[in-house]
Order: structure tokens, then C-alpha cells, then sequence
């Protein structure tokens, strides 16, 4: 799907150009010290752009504060209160989020949109099933995906009417399936930018999973521009998820993959363990490489041996395997730092 290029910040959206991982904070906006501080994790582990919501124009002051300590683009999130998105613009947000449907009058609308125009900022028109009008829920005999891309067109072309076309669409919901069905008729019915995820999926493990089917029969499509992975927990493990989303699909490279066996009985070093920790080692370093952590000598050495580092374990010991060639034997204790050293200096 070719979409048009929208600027957030210094980012480009669309138009071929990379999917861009995008999280949101969960500290109140206002705790502009809790919030920088979130947001520079969030940093440091790939969040690409970052949305605060604003509730309360203290929020929306807390922006500024907030800009200047941060080094990626933000969006302002706004719910029904236009005062909100207009005081967000005011303090330099990059973008804003808007549902139309809940800010009221036409008036309200076109005092954002102006306000938006005069900056070139772009508005997300944000669309979720749980929010869906009545009258489409009623057209369609339920909440349906016919109906979530209806609302958010019809949103659009409100804004489009307003003479504005910097526009980004998010369209959203729990129920994978849906989600999936209305990406795909929306793609074909618009040039903007979208913004896709499953909404409040779950918790860090069931939220992963639903994420990780839904976004990957949407992105395998050639749909979707910007992603969030929505978790019930530490937003980091959002960035974590996103990025392994888009490497497994081919659509990201960069980090290291870590490969390990599900263990079974043949297994006599703590391969869960040691897994574990070299899966929380690789994190901080910025290689393209795979890494395999093996259990036995059935399937190791050969597992090991494809990957560009590894370890194949034995009798309370294993052996470094590195490009393909088995560089040392070492006791069960020595695997990990040995693993560390030679990350440490790779070429």
C-alpha cells in the first residue's frame, strides 16, 4: 500500500519510508520528571515516536517542559475537550490525536484543525470499536469493521472539508479478527498514513500474542505505516515486542535474535537460565547477528553452528561455536561470560 509522507517531528511517515515504532507513557503528563524519565527508556530501547495523553491544560503545559528534554517526536492525546488539543499545539506537541466524533460542535473541530494548519502539524484521526456511534453500530447490526471504517472516514473527510490533509488514521480494536478485516478495506480506500495495533490486547503475555498474529497479518499485507504493540504493563516491553515483530517479518533489521531450544530430557546444563540471561544480555547491543543457545548434541552443534555465535551444551559444559566453527570447550559457569567477551568484540 502506498501512502503519503506526513513529517512528525523529524520522522517521515509513509510513502515507503521505515515503520516506525511508536509507545505511549503511562506516568500522569503533569509529573514532567516522571515523564522524561519514561520517555528516555523508552529511548534507549527503540521508541521511535512517543503520545502523552492530556487531560487537563496543566498537562498540556507540562509539554514544552517535556519536549526539551526528550529527543523524539510527541503526540498529544486529546479526548473531548478541544481546549486540550489547542493548548497541546500551543506548546509545540508534533502531532495530535483526535477522535472528531468527541470534541463537539463543528465550531470546536475547525478551531483545532485551524490551530493544527497554522503549525503544519499533522492530526491522527483516531477511530476505536469501543467508541464506535450508535447510528453505525445500529446500520451494521453490531460493532463491525465495515462500521469502524466508516466512522473513521467519515471523520476524515470532516477534516478534509476543513481544507486540511495532514492527516494520519488509526483505526482500532480487541477483536483481532476485526481488526485485520478493517485494515484491509480501509487500505483500499485511502492515501493516508496509518497507525496500526490491537487494542487493550492484555497483559504482557497475552497482549504479545494477540499483537504478534494481528499486526503480522496486517503488516504482511504491504498495510501499515507506524505501529504500537498496546500491553497491560511497562511500556518498554512494548518497544521490545515491536521490535521483534518487524525483524521476524523481514520489515526491520537490527538487534540480535536469540535462537534456543525448548530443552527436554537430554538437557543437563540450566539452558533455561542461561537463555534467559543472554536473551536480557543482547538487548544494549546494536549488532545485526543471530545468536543460538542450544541444550544438547542432537540438534546444538548444527543449530549453533548456523548461527553467527553460539553455545551447544553438554554434560555440565558446552561448546562456543563462532561463524560456524567450534571455538573452545568451557564448564557451564564460563558459557555466559564467554558469550558477553566475544559480543564485546565482535567483528
Amino acid at each position: 500500500m502506498h501512502t503519503k509522507v506526513i513529517q512528525i517531528g523529524d520522522r517521515k511517515i509513509g510513502g515507503g519510508n521505515p515503520i516506525t515504532i511508536q509507545s505511549m507513557t503511562n506516568t500522569k503528563t503533569e509529573d514532567v520528571k516522571a515523564t522524561v524519565e519514561q520517555i528516555l527508556r523508552l529511548e534507549r530501547a527503540g521508541c521511535e515516536i512517543i503520545r502523552c495523553t492530556v487531560p487537563t491544560l496543566e498537562a498540556a503545559a507540562a509539554i514544552r517542559e517535556i519536549k526539551k528534554q526528550i529527543h523524539i517526536p510527541l503526540v498529544a492525546d486529546i479526548h473531548f475537550d478541544y481546549r486540550m488539543a489547542l493548548a497541546a499545539i500551543e506548546n509545540g506537541a508534533d502531532k495530535i490525536r483526535i477522535n472528531p466524533g468527541n470534541i463537539g460542535n463543528p465550531e470546536r473541530v475547525k478551531a483545532v484543525v485551524d490551530a493544527a494548519k497554522e503549525r503544519n502539524i499533522p492530526i491522527r484521526v483516531g477511530v476505536n470499536s469501543g467508541s464506535l456511534e450508535k447510528p453505525l453500530v445500529e446500520k451494521y447490526g453490531g460493532v463491525t469493521a465495515e462500521g469502524i471504517v466508516e466512522s473513521a472516514l467519515d471523520k476524515v473527510h470532516m477534516i478534509e472539508d476543513l481544507g486540511y490533509d495532514n492527516l494520519v488514521i488509526s483505526i482500532k480494536s480487541s477483536d483481532v479478527l476485526m481488526c485485520v478485516k478493517a485494515h484491509e478495506l480501509l487500505a483500499g480506500r485511502t492515501v493516508y498514513p496509518l497507525h496500526v495495533g490491537i487494542t487493550e490486547s492484555g497483559t504482557v503475555n497475552s497482549g504479545n500474542i494477540k499483537s504478534a498474529i494481528g499486526l503480522s497479518l496486517i503488516l504482511s499485507q504491504g498495510i501499515g505505516d507506524t505501529i504500537r504493540v498496546s500491553l497491560t504493563g511497562d511500556p518498554v516491553e512494548e518497544i521490545k515486542s515491536a521490535k521483534l515483530i518487524l525483524r521476524t517479518l523481514g520489515l526491520r533489521k537490527g538487534g540480535i535474535e536469540v535462537v534456543s531450544c525448548p530443552t527436554c530430557g537430554r538437557t543437563q546444563i540450566n539452558l533455561i537460565d542461561l537463555a534467559t540471561k543472554v536473551e536480557k544480555m543482547v538487548e544494549d547491543y546494536p549488532l545485526d547477528i543471530k545468536v543460538a543457545v542450544m541444550g544438547c548434541v542432537v540438534n546444538g552443534p548444527g543449530e549453533a553452528k548456523e548461527a553467527d555465535l553460539g553455545v551447544a551444551g553438554g554434560i555440565g559444559e558446552g561448546l562456543l561455536i563462532k561463524h560456524g566453527e567450534i571455538v573452545k570447550k568451557l564448564p557451564e559457569d564460563q558459557l555466559l561470560p564467554a558469550l558477553k567477551e566475544e559480543l564485546d568484540h565482535w567483528s
